[in-house]
């Protein structure tokens, strides 16, 4: 099982009026826009979902963006598994965590935090936690805070891929699977929007 829990703080100081922020078609919605790292990683450790099942709500933005602040998604893993994102951006005044909770066969981890940066548990048969170094401050745009400042290192590789230093540590086609997995949970959202309508 596996379960990832993003909550954060989007309010008028981030959604301000006349921006791309909040736009269907611009912004895309709170998964693409806040939470697609967080379901890069997932998709990364465990593969594509399929059986695909949500709720979502417009809790605390219905006057500043076009789309939901909140949602619980359910899947199956096509690997086996099942595996859920619980996601909001309502929460009142900072972030208050982004986690992936990992059970299996051999054992648990939670990886949590503010903005997954901690390693809460790690209970693994016959393994042993290293010690790990802190990890980077969060990204700091004033009002709010993003996530770990991390963005160096994709940018370093993409210099040094083009000039022939190294290889690309990733693939276009990865960052395509997230947005069609986004893409896919954000139909059931829009099928059922036809429904409450």
């Amino acid at each position: 099982m596996v379960q990832l829990n993003c909550y954060w703080n989007r309010d008028e100081r981030y959604y301000k009026p006349g921006g791309w922020k909040g736009t269907e078609d611009l912004d895309g919605g709170t998964l693409f826009t806040q939470f697609s790292h967080f379901i890069d990683i997932m998709y990364w450790l465990f593969g594509d979902i399929d059986n695909i099942q949500g709720k979502f709500a417009d809790f605390n933005h219905k006057d500043t963006t076009a789309f939901e602040d909140s949602g619980f998604v359910s899947f199956d893993f096509i690997n086996g598994g099942m595996g859920c994102i619980n996601y909001s951006t309502a929460v009142a005044n900072q972030n208050l965590e982004s986690s992936m909770t990992i059970v299996g066969k051999n054992g648990s981890v939670k990886i949590g935090g503010q903005y997954m940066n901690e390693v809460e548990v790690c209970n693994i048969k016959d393994y042993e936690m290293p010690t790990l170094k802190p990890s980077n401050p969060a990204n700091d745009y004033g009002p709010y805070k993003g996530s770990a400042a991390n963005h160096n290192y994709v940018i370093s590789n993409v210099i040094d891929t083009l000039k022939g230093r190294t290889s690309p540590t990733t693939n276009a086609l990865e960052g395509l699977k997230v947005v069609e997995i986004i893409e896919r949970i954000y139909k059931i959202r829009n099928i059922q929007s036809i429904y409450t309508h």
